[in-house]
């Protein structure tokens, strides 16, 4: 049996999953992985940790490989705009990789806001000046790390995401190269005109040299070698185009939300780009055969994360999945709202000084109102994006797939459908970051002929419809738009 081996590098996990052409899984491992909070805003990881667990995880799925299984394929998909630099002789990392969630370059982003820059930027590369890119990121380190500038202009150094650091280290050091749809997140990167910017690199002071080569997201990048055998690496991608490819979002329109640490929603857009008008992030949704198809993204940084702060830091459950029996354990929110934003908020809003509020407490309040107000607050954030996604392109999707983790919480799902007024699907297979980037290296070494022969693949396991009366569901709403107005800073 020919099967492909995805590497699902995350925020908070590193796994390793083994997929038939089919696209069921076939085995999986996963090392759970620390974040570090040095002082208030920051968030960074031992990238050192990323590579280790990632390989472990990949050697993992080659020990238990069956006789009757070869892996023909490596596919990589990532969390996107974490930024790490490291030393070109060595391999060792020059800092702590610092996490898309970091905020610590909020108030450069605003001076550069203040002088006039951002609608540039956004012409070139879709984003908005935000701590959540790279850019900036990899400017702080060079200008904060004794001796690395001038190192870094000596030719002695490498920047990379996640995909660039674990293949450099895959390749054993021979490869240093990402795809289209990471480069596309540094606010480096022309998506226009598919190239490292040199305008941009001088305002945000980079070295072009540090720099890794890009290409299509399905493309020969090289050989990994793991133990004592080599693999063709076939396919990269940024964890929510992956998710995309995944669930098969090919057709313009197509909408695909992924609720992990935060959520990503992504509407396929097409082969021509279109700047957003709602602060929405212009982006590659992917690109194959030198052929760019964008998408239009609604960044939402906490999620996930929120269940994890109620487990972790308050005590209130022992395991996440026990949050969806907390949440339907009282009748609804009591008028409890929870606006995530623990590291600020993206879109539609992006505002990086917002922060985390629990608003409407009174004596009756419980764990439970305010466990059902984090997942609740999963619908209301996606609601905001559908709405700028819909006036921004004109095109209102009667569906949502959905993915990630919270895809397997029902009252989440139930309370999405009921709060869009719309249906939301749950694929057969919910891992499909790890999917899109099996299904990216298929592509490459002919298991797949095209995206009409990946889009079979993809099954429906539940369908969700709306099931609450008009005026309840904008009664709700206007409660969520109250409570994130208190938290903005307008």
């Amino acid at each position: 049996m020919k099967t492909l081996l995805a590497i699902d590098q995350g925020t908070t996990s590193s796994r390793a999953i083994l997929f038939s052409k089919g696209g069921d899984i076939l085995d999986s491992h996963a090392k759970e992985l620390t974040l570090f909070y040095p002082h208030k805003g920051w968030v960074e990881q031992d990238a050192n940790d990323i590579w280790a667990d990632s390989l472990w995880a990949c050697q993992s799925i080659i020990d238990n490989l069956k006789e009757s299984q070869e892996i023909v394929a490596i596919g990589i998909a990532n969390q996107r705009e974490t930024t790490i630099l490291w030393d070109r002789e060595t391999g060792e990392p020059l800092y702590n990789a610092i996490v898309w969630q970091d905020r610590r370059t909020a108030d450069y982003c605003a001076q550069l806001k203040s002088q006039g820059h951002e609608k540039a930027v956004t012409e070139k590369t879709g984003l908005l000046l935000d701590p959540y890119f790279s850019a900036t990121k990899i400017k702080w380190i060079l200008d904060n790390v004794e001796g690395l500038r001038t190192r870094a202009e000596a030719g002695e150094i490498a920047f990379g995401t996640v995909d660039s650091f674990l293949l450099w280290n895959l390749t054993k050091g021979k490869v240093h190269a990402t795809d289209a749809t990471n480069a596309g997140r540094t606010l480096l990167y022309n998506i226009r005109d598919g190239g490292w910017d040199d305008e941009l690199l001088e305002l945000f002071d980079i070295p072009k040299n540090i720099l890794p080569a890009v290409h299509d997201n399905a493309h020969d990048f090289g050989e990994a070698e793991i133990g004592n055998k080599t693999y063709p690496i076939g396919g990269m991608a940024g964890d929510q185009h992956a998710a995309l490819i995944g669930q098969t979002c090919f057709k313009h329109g197509m909408v695909k939300s992924t609720y992990g640490t935060g959520c990503f929603a992504l509407m396929n857009s097409g082969t021509e780009f279109k700047p957003s008008k709602n602060k929405l992030l212009s982006t590659i949704g992917y690109q194959l055969n030198g052929q760019t198809t964008y998408a239009v993204e609604g960044a939402i940084f906490v999620a996930g994360a929120a269940i994890q702060w109620l487990r972790d830091n308050l005590n209130f459950f022992d395991d996440a999945s026990e949050s969806d029996a907390l949440a339907t354990s009282v009748d609804d929110n009591n008028e409890v709202y929870f606006v995530p934003a623990f590291t600020g908020l993206g879109a539609p809003h992006w505002d990086p000084h917002a922060r985390a509020a629990i608003l409407g407490l009174s004596r009756e309040s419980t764990k439970a109102h305010i466990t059902r107000a984090a997942l609740e607050a999963q619908a209301y954030q996606t609601l905001d994006l559908l709405q700028a996604f819909i006036d921004d392109s004109g095109y209102d999707p009667e569906i949502l797939r959905i993915d990630g983790g919270l895809a397997s919480n029902a009252f989440v799902c139930q309370f999405l459908a009921d709060m869009l007024g719309r249906k939301v699907e749950v694929p057969k297979v919910t891992e499909t970051t790890a999917l899109g980037a099996a299904y990216l290296a298929g592509l490459q070494v002919g298991i797949y002929k095209d995206l009409d022969d990946i889009a079979q693949n993809w099954q429906s396991a539940k369908q969700y419809s709306p099931n609450i009366p008009e005026n309840e569901r904008k009664k709700l709403y206007n409660g969520w738009k109250d409570a994130v107005s208190r938290v903005v800073n307008t």
